[in-house]
């Protein structure tokens, strides 16, 4: 079968506050032929992730900002149906950064292929992805957790937070979680095996809740929130305390700047290390990551949830519904059926 037309996504305005479906537009365009040493990637999922939101503003970042007029990128895992490059076969399933449209041309440079005995192809996006470097690397090399130490982790049900709190466990620490229902409160407890968790919504003083929760403190806190989240760990850190900042999604789609926390003394005083990280500084620990992780999926010490969103022409949606909490552990958006199988 020659496929001739694609769809993409477009950015079609710059969003100001939360984004909203219409900053965006589906297009359709021309594909072509592919030449010697290229290939044609029909993509099945695409990964929609909160670090997108930075990349919509019109501002110098760690990453270029996103087109307008122009079809986003990120992360996303296809299958190659037409190959003229040697170490790409028909067939062959591969994890790339080209998503937000249904199929692309490649010389291949940009592509890794993944193997479907190790986990579902989708968990690419998630899991055995860039969610569990991030939580990987976040934890184990910045947070440096010891054993019975204890660890706070804010949007713990996401799909980063979720490995966090999974891999803490096995590192042998205590762990508490805040999210944002009861049913991921729920799966937190029953599935994922942390020691505490509590919905932040139903809370009136999260300052003192996490306080309930941590009668010895806290010694990392893995932050994905930020606002009322750090202060809270701030209040309760104990001296010499890690706290790993891999985002803060609350103050993402502010259009004034949001107050920081009271208590940042606090930082002095305990003798805290708060680091920021970027996942792409690790990319040298992937093949340890692929191991462990590959290890303990085996071994049924990770578990993950996903929400999936059908058809590319609701991926704005399944992007939006990140910032209203529409998603339990990692949104990803099934572009096509997997021509694979």
């Amino acid at each position: 079968m020659t496929h001739t037309k694609s769809r993409e996504i477009r950015l079609k305005n710059r969003p100001e506050g939360l984004p909203r479906e219409t900053d965006f537009e589906l297009a359709e365009v021309e594909l072509p032929e592919i030449g010697d040493g290229e290939i044609l990637v029909q993509n099945i999922y695409m990964s929609v992730d909160p670090y997108m939101r930075g990349r919509m503003y019109d501002r110098k970042s760690y990453v270029p900002p996103f087109q307008l007029g122009l079809p986003l990128d990120g992360g996303c895992v296809g299958c190659v149906i037409q190959s003229k490059k040697g170490p790409f076969q028909v067939g062959d399933y591969v994890l790339g950064m080209l998503g937000w449209r249904e199929y692309f041309v490649s010389d291949g440079r940009g592509l890794v292929k993944v193997d479907p005995g190790i986990a579902p192809i989708q968990s690419y996006l998630g899991t055995v992805g860039m969610p569990g470097l991030t939580a990987y690397a976040g934890l184990l090399h910045i947070g440096k957790p010891g054993e019975g130490e204890t660890v706070f982790v804010s949007a713990a049900s996401g799909a980063v937070g979720s490995v966090v709190c999974q891999i803490a466990k096995l590192k042998g620490c205590l762990v508490v979680g805040s999210a944002g229902s009861d049913e991921k409160v729920s799966w937190l407890l029953n599935e994922a095996g942390v020691d505490a968790a509590f919905n932040y919504k139903k809370v009136d003083d999260i300052i003192a809740e996490v306080g309930n929760h941590c009668p010895k403190g806290i010694d990392i806190y893995f932050e994905n929130v930020g606002g009322v989240h750090l202060e809270a760990a701030l209040e309760h850190m104990n001296t010499h305390g890690r706290i790993v900042v891999c985002g803060m999604i609350s103050m993402y789609n502010a259009i004034q700047p949001v107050p920081g926390p009271t208590n940042l003394a606090y930082i002095i005083g305990k003798q805290l290390t708060m680091q920021g990280f970027i996942v792409t500084d690790h990319f040298d620990k992937m093949q340890q990551f692929y191991a462990d992780m590959g290890k303990w999926i085996a071994e049924g010490k990770i578990k993950w949830k996903e929400t999936v969103i059908d058809g590319i022409e609701n991926a704005p949606k399944a992007f939006t519904g990140l910032f209203k909490g529409e998603n339990f552990g990692k949104m990803i958006v099934k572009i096509g059926s997997d021509p694979g199988n």
